[in-house]
């Protein structure tokens, strides 16, 4: 493994507007949404490419679908957006003269690259690319793991392909690479080198970890996990349990809006972001499932936002506990507190060291009374009933403290020193 950090110097300028944007759209669509079968159908089914390769021919599109992404990201408080240019299928969705297997000279006889670029300008959202390194279609995408001329071939392709998205469309935030099977090191792909010519043509980049790099951010796929202090990671996580298209989902296999202000919450406190997947129809629509419940969750962005974006730190530095009612987010001395289960007029919380100064709703200009004891706060004043209400049902109290927050609940009771 390389063990040099080609973009160390410049990192944390070329990020800050990711770290304060918490929340992206992932949009995975391709030949593979025709059949509604998972990104993965070609190798999970074992279709063979003479059977596969005409969905190129008959994919329709619909005009300029991106822009219906590029609104409904808006609209949910997306702050930016990455789509799958090629996925593992090996089709491009862009003018490339690497290959003719591309959405320019088949069936949608479009650019749908520039289309999604434009979109994105357009609602003035920050412009992520997926590019899969792995490609089930090229004839060297598996030859090259043990035929040299066979990796030489392909990693000109690979080269090629993505210098042209790096080249032709103007600036662009991400790069959001995938699966680097079937070479198994950083050396064999030459990911070093492909990265500074990428980082030459977009000195502002961000770039992932999957080129078997850590680059600038990390990945965890379908779980929420911190990395570690000072690392920088954005959870992707699907909607519906699947990245591509796939109408046999029932309604109850979508995340809620409740459950996307819950993983919302989760990503900021532990300092990362949230990259949320749409999987549209093969015409490019939204599945219907997804445009009510982001809109919700745009909505309580509206109200709730303060806890989400900017500069946020970690809520476990300094240690804030867990709580039956809720959890914390925190910017410096002020920590808020999602209250997913709410507990009528009056709210406990133990185990704070700080002094609180104020307390009120987020939303709301009116501070709300409070008692202070050395293990316990008691607020006072607020609505019977949660006064965000369904579907999110997650209000949020700003409490503001005269210096560092800091609570410390031991597993005891009421020890003269909390241990």
């Amino acid at each position: 493994m390389e063990t040099y950090d080609q973009g160390a110097q410049d990192r944390a300028q070329r990020m800050q507007w990711w770290h304060e944007a918490r929340f992206g759209m992932f949009v995975h669509w391709g030949l593979y949404s025709q059949l509604g079968r998972h990104e993965w159908v070609m190798n999970r089914e074992r279709i063979p490419l003479a059977e596969y390769e005409p969905l190129a021919d008959s994919w329709q599109v619909k005009d300029r679908p991106a822009r219906e992404w590029a609104r409904l990201a808006k609209a949910a408080g997306m702050q930016y957006i990455v789509m799958t240019t090629k996925h593992h299928e090996g089709f491009c969705l862009w003018d490339t003269k690497q290959t003719d297997y591309n959405a320019v000279r088949r069936g949608p006889k479009r650019d749908l690259v520039q289309e999604f670029v434009d979109a994105c300008r357009e609602f003035g959202l920050k412009i992520g690319f997926y590019y899969s390194l792995m490609d089930w279609h090229h004839p060297d995408g598996t030859l090259c793991v043990k035929d040299e001329a066979a990796r030489y071939r392909f990693l000109e392709f690979t080269r090629g392909c993505v210098r042209e998205l790096m080249s032709n469309y103007g600036r662009i935030d991400i790069l959001w690479y995938d699966v680097s099977w079937p070479l198994e090191s950083p050396e064999r792909w030459e990911s070093a080198v492909m990265n500074q010519m990428v980082r030459e043509l977009q000195p502002h980049i961000i770039i992932n970890n999957r080129s078997q790099l850590p680059e600038d951010f990390g990945t965890p796929e379908e779980h929420i996990t911190a990395a570690e202090a000072g690392r920088a990671w954005e959870a992707c996580m699907t909607f519906n349990g699947s990245w591509g298209y796939m109408p046999y989902t029932l309604d109850e296999d979508w995340h809620s809006a409740r459950a996307v202000v819950s993983m919302l919450r989760q990503c900021t406190a532990g300092g990362g972001n949230l990259l949320l997947n749409i999987g549209p129809k093969p015409d490019g629509s939204v599945p219907e499932p997804a445009i009510g419940r982001l809109q919700a969750v745009g909505q309580w962005l509206e109200k709730y936002g303060e806890a989400v974006y900017g500069s946020v730190d970690p809520a476990s530095h300094p240690q804030l506990e867990w709580m039956p009612l809720g959890q914390f987010t925190r910017k410096g001395n002020a920590v808020y507190y999602w209250v997913s289960r709410w507990p009528g007029s009056a709210l406990a919380l133990g185990g704070f060291q700080s002094q609180l100064v104020r307390a009120s709703l987020l939303g709301s200009n009116t501070a709300l009374p409070f008692t202070q004891e050395p293990r316990r706060i008691v607020i006072q004043g607020l609505p019977a009933d949660n006064p965000d209400g369904l579907p999110t049902a997650t209000a949020v109290l700003k409490l503001e403290f005269a210096s560092e927050p800091l609570q410390k609940l031991g597993a005891g009771y009421w020890l003269p020193e909390e241990v």
